[in-house]
């Protein structure tokens, strides 16, 4: 029987959600992040900041520049503008690009400013654009094809980019272009990210300049060996398929090397290094001052090394080995060379925690500036002048908070005694401007600059919706031992001495938190429907140490969901309204695997779930995630068996709905479709929602109709499971 007809397709929502009009706000205003600044940047001299933003309730972002002193903000180009208004049209891998930086707005999607801070490099419609940023001015550059990846040579006299899968640059005195390197084709490529790179390594960069301009980084990737997938479209099957190639776990990769190349052209002198022992190419840096770094990483990702490279004979040498025997971080964003050369950052989690150590330019350590035990998250900057080190994290894992360090190990508060909250910031080249944007439950908070010593010079203005309500959320610390961090979203108006139905939001996966001190309204949108919504961080979640994140090794189903049952039942020991009786549980991609897992293996403690884009077999995710978790298929005895779906669908008993994109291009519709197909065999009743055309995130689609749709339908069918 065709798989169709072995599940209920649900077109339309199972019940009326309650009146009101914040889904359609949440929808118009992409989550309440339209009209906010967006990949805003600082000038060297921390004189302006360079961001882009929409209107409040569009997706079509305008590039902007705010003068510091003066707080005068200035639109200098729309994509319309630009364009004459022609219609923009993504590529597949324009699409595709978007699609691995999670980027959802269209029109000016990103730009590249020039070292001095004068120029902006912009891509619209297919067209590549210099926008001056003092006057306005805009000049039409004769780029051929439809350019990706516009960067400027440090001396801002080049533009290189990628146009056919060759690597190109535009004199842009003469406003002329050339081809650098030549034999691209769609299986060989010159100058771009490989999809393992995007995707899992933080790495979006395929070229990169030398400090003096003369010569070019770039990377070729072979795809030949690597597994061909198709994407079609249900609703137009006249339509030719798209294909694409997606490393499944045990399957070939990309063959990745980086070569040399004269800005002037001619031969290409290879990196040599190990390549079949370490395949995986992490972050790169060309200091002005320093080695020319490559992190490398074995297929297991067991062992990362920090290799200096001689750009003139190609010969590298190894600068920092790291090792775990379950698996090292790749770790984005460094090594930071200092300006001088004199050393570089380096972040390593050799002694039980994420540690910020200085090294000197030989790789060997000097001194500790953020310990393992003083929280570092993300990197912010240094200010050269004063030998101050910025950053955000702290010990608390559900907040992020501003730091600086003025001497090593001794980490202060940016504002000390703020309430809990998150925070994000920048730092000028020089040091001595803040870019630093906040938000707490209330909702997101201004971006603004700010003094290094404190004083607040502007506010980047924004033209964004606040959400209509606060979140009543609540974070705590439960169960023994070190316990687990859960947050809570009660009702509003929540009726005296009621019990409340929980809805688990849950994600579950490496690398990313649910619970954090800021604003979710539709977490609470969906609480004041009559449910207490409840998200816990499980073992294998950041900012909790090695130990707490390595316990997933071999066995992504085990510690997870015992884990979240843990937590959830320590939760309702502290907080008595919560009735376990009725406990739905909700997810996207991991969090998807986790909701199906939890009606599958623990039906005693969930009644309902919903699976968005769910991970099924592993088999058939990709092979860096996986096998940096899982090892390679047939290295840890059971573990891809274990942490399957299908091995547990016969013991279906509860509600599954299943949710997928056609278009998913990161979890691939096979997934939900073999569950399916799993259930329908063993007899087992589901219903499945397929949507045609959506992405892997698809609830953050452009689509507004789509995402509309789609929530009410997970809410409706929580409100028919639960609350009957």
């Amino acid at each position: 029987m065709p798989i169709a007809l072995a599940a209920l397709l649900l077109m339309a929502p199972t019940a009326t959600p309650p009146p009101g009009d914040f889904l359609e706000q949440y929808v118009a205003t992409r989550r309440f992040a339209a009209g906010r600044p967006a990949a805003a940047e600082l000038t060297p001299d921390g004189t302006a900041a360079v961001f882009l933003r929409s209107g409040p309730r569009d997706a079509d972002q305008a590039l902007y520049a705010t003068d510091l002193a003066s707080g005068e903000t200035r639109r200098l180009a729309t994509a319309e503008g630009l364009t004459g208004g022609a219609a923009a049209t993504l590529t597949a891998e324009e699409r595709a690009q978007l699609e691995r930086q999670r980027i959802t707005a269209r029109g000016i999607t990103a730009f590249h400013l020039s070292r001095d801070g004068e120029r902006v490099a912009v891509a619209a419609g297919g067209r590549l654009f210099l926008v001056e940023r003092r006057t306005g001015a805009v000049r039409a550059l004769r780029a051929s094809g439809r350019p990706l990846d516009p960067t400027f040579s440090p001396d801002g006299r080049t533009l290189s980019y990628v146009v056919g899968h060759d690597l190109r640059l535009l004199d842009l005195a003469a406003n002329r272009e050339r081809r650098l390197t030549r034999g691209g084709t769609e299986d060989v490529t010159h100058g771009t990210a490989e999809f393992i790179a995007q995707e899992e390594l933080a790495r979006f960069e395929g070229h990169w300049w030398s400090p003096d301009s003369r010569r070019l980084l770039y990377q070729e990737t072979d795809q030949r060996a690597v597994e061909r997938f198709t994407l079609h479209d249900p609703l137009h099957p006249e339509r030719p398929a798209t294909v694409v190639r997606y490393p499944r776990a045990g399957g070939k990769n990309a063959v990745v090397r980086l070569g040399v190349i004269s800005a002037r052209g001619g031969r290409t002198t290879w990196l040599d290094w190990d390549r079949e022992a370490f395949p995986y190419v992490g972050q790169v840096a060309w200091p002005e001052r320093g080695a020319l770094s490559i992190v490398v990483l074995d297929r297991r990702q067991q062992v990362k090394r920090l290799l200096a490279a001689d750009p003139r004979t190609g010969r590298t040498r190894v600068l920092v080995e790291e090792r775990d025997a379950r698996w090292v971080e790749p770790h984005a964003r460094f090594p930071r060379w200092l300006p001088d050369g004199s050393g570089f950052f380096w972040l390593t989690e050799r002694h039980g925690a994420a540690e910020l150590e200085l090294r000197g330019p030989d790789g060997a350590p000097r001194e500790s500036w953020v310990a393992p035990d003083q929280g570092f998250e993300e990197w912010v900057g240094w200010d050269p002048a004063r030998r101050w080190l910025w950053f955000t994290g702290g010990p608390n894992p559900t907040e992020s908070h501003l730091y600086v360090v003025k001497r090593p190990g001794a980490p202060e508060p940016w504002r000390p005694g703020e309430g809990p909250g998150l925070a994000t910031a920048s730092l000028s080249r020089d040091g001595r401007v803040l870019l630093v944007r906040g938000g707490d439950f209330r909702g997101p908070g201004p971006v603004e600059a700010w003094r290094a010593g404190g004083a607040r010079l502007a506010e980047l203005p924004a033209v964004a919706e606040a959400p209509p309500f606060a979140t009543r959320g609540e974070i705590r610390r439960v169960g023994p031992g070190e316990g687990l961090y859960a947050l809570l979203v009660r009702p509003r108006h929540p009726a005296p001495g009621a019990r409340l139905p929980v809805l688990v939001h849950v994600y579950g996966g490496p690398g990313a938190q649910m619970v954090r001190a800021g604003s979710v309204p539709l977490l609470q949108w969906i609480a004041d429907q009559g449910f207490a919504v409840v998200s816990i961080d499980n073992r294998g979640t950041p900012r909790r140490g090695v130990e707490f994140a390595r316990a997933i090794r071999g066995d992504f189903a085990g510690p997870t969901l015992e884990d979240q049952v843990t937590g959830l039942r320590a939760l309702a020991a502290e907080v008595p309204e919560l009735d376990l009786s009725r406990v739905g549980i909700w997810g996207g991609s991991f969090g998807g695997y986790m909701a199906a897992l939890g009606v599958l293996r623990r039906p005693d403690v969930y009644r309902a779930a919903v699976a968005e884009a769910p991970v099924v077999d592993w088999r058939d995710y990709d092979t860096a995630y996986t096998e940096r978790y899982l090892g390679l298929p047939g290295d840890i005895p059971g573990a891809y068996q274990r942490s399957s779906l299908l091995g547990e669908a016969a013991g279906l008993s509860r509600p599954l709905l299943l949710v997928h994109g056609t278009a998913d291009d990161n979890v691939w519709l096979v997934h939900s479709l073999k569950l399916s197909q799993a259930l329908f065999r063993a007899g087992r009743r589901h219903e499945l929602l397929l949507l045609p055309g959506a992405a892997h995130g698809m609830f953050s689609s452009q689509d507004p109709v789509l995402v509309r749709r789609g929530l009410e339908t997970v809410v409706a069918f929580f409100r028919e499971k639960l609350l009957r």
